[in-house]
């Protein structure tokens, strides 16, 4: 293994999370990769499916094992070993592509948004029928009223708020197919803005549903929203524009309108050419595909924390070498600018290692020292 002070790591890297990871008092670039639960079957050598179902005492008991073996490799314990009680937890509320009549399908690997339609005249049918939807009583299960008042009394736990949510370009491409939404948006402006609109009331409401049920008042939950759209790669710059950035825009201004309150971007894709579009939003933090340099980002977005830009495929061919040089690259790109959060562009996998990890760490205690 890379020789690492992990005591003096980790104090440096406290200090390097401070002011969203532009303090200048920063000494090192900060490490963003904490590993993820599905990472616990390579690494124990044990038989499993990481997406699927585990029950609660065995994904304790991986989580120990694993946080044991981190604790010598990093010098942390990495992922939870407390999860909540069954009966701890909130009933199910419908998610936002049911409303658009998708189904949510698992193959044993990853879970898909199977779309609903796929015609002009089938959309408009759709956004007639989500029009006059009461989302409330469609989202939320009959027992909730029951559930809600038994937890609280039991755990004194409110429901949690609705803060993060698909992004519009990805839901829209789901729920009516990628290339049908690329036509609508040429073809039938009229009609694809319509859905842009459907899908930004939907979203609000979802927001607005659920921070009442916390228990707060139109306009006083706590703020912060973020948006994964892996498929906003598809669109130009100025589709984009039309469709999905006024979405964004709306969630930000109501649930993020101060300078420092959490507005995020996820896209795990090639979209460098979005980012004169998306620097208009503000972002305090983006995670992009893993060809969207630091140095693509800064250019538009100064002030924007970068979480980045590792390949999850480089980091999980355990090719400590090339892990090493990517993270150089990033290091030395953001030395100027600081406010670079190193990260992967995208998902940990299972079948990355701890020991690449720990390259990872290896190489901004030697290449990202401010």
């Amino acid at each position: 293994m890379y020789d690492v002070d992990l005591e003096a790591f980790w104090k440096d890297d406290e200090l390097a999370h401070k002011d969203n990871c532009f303090s200048t008092e920063s000494p090192q670039v900060a490490l963003g990769i904490r590993m993820h639960d599905e990472c616990v079957f390579a690494e124990l050598g044990e038989e499993g499916n990481p997406w699927g179902y585990i029950p609660r005492e065995r994904r304790i008991e991986l989580n120990k094992r694993y946080n044991d073996k981190a604790e010598k490799i990093v010098g942390r314990r990495l992922l939870r070993e407390t999860f909540p009680e069954p009966d701890e937890q909130f009933p199910a509320i419908r998610r936002i592509g049911e409303i658009f009549g998708g189904k949510y399908v698992f193959n044993g690997y990853a879970e898909w948004l199977v779309g609903s339609c796929s015609t002009p005249q089938e959309l408009e049918k759709l956004l007639d029928r989500v029009e006059k939807m009461d989302l409330r009583s469609f989202i939320l299960p009959d027992n909730w009223e029951s559930e809600k008042k038994r937890i609280y009394e039991k755990y004194g736990k409110k429901p949690p708020l609705w803060r993060s949510v698909r992004g519009p370009v990805t839901l829209a491409a789901s729920v009516y197919g990628a290339e049908n939404l690329i036509f609508l948006i040429i073809d039938e402006p009229d009609l694809a803005l319509r859905f842009s609109r459907v899908i930004s009331d939907v979203i609000f409401a979802y927001g607005t549903i659920m921070d009442e049920e916390a228990g707060y008042e139109p306009g006083e939950a706590p703020p912060g929203f973020s948006f994964s759209d892996d498929n906003c790669c598809l669109l130009t710059p100025e589709m984009y524009e039309f469709f999905g950035y006024p979405i964004l825009k709306r969630i930000f201004d109501y649930w993020s309108p101060n300078p420092g309150d959490h507005r995020y971007q996820h896209s795990d894709s090639d979209m460098k050419h979005l980012l004169p579009v998306l620097a208009r939003l503000n972002l305090t933090g983006c995670n992009f595909g893993p060809t969207v340099l630091v140095e693509d980002i800064r250019k538009y977005m100064p002030n924007t924390r970068i979480d980045g830009c590792l390949a999850p495929f480089t980091f999980m061919s355990n090719d400590e070498e090339a892990i090493i040089a990517e993270v150089r690259r990033d290091c030395e790109m953001a030395r100027e600018t600081r406010g670079l959060n190193l990260s992967t562009a995208g998902s940990i996998n299972n079948g990355t290692l701890l020991t690449s990890m720990r390259a990872v760490m290896y190489a901004i205690q030697r290449y990202g020292r401010y």
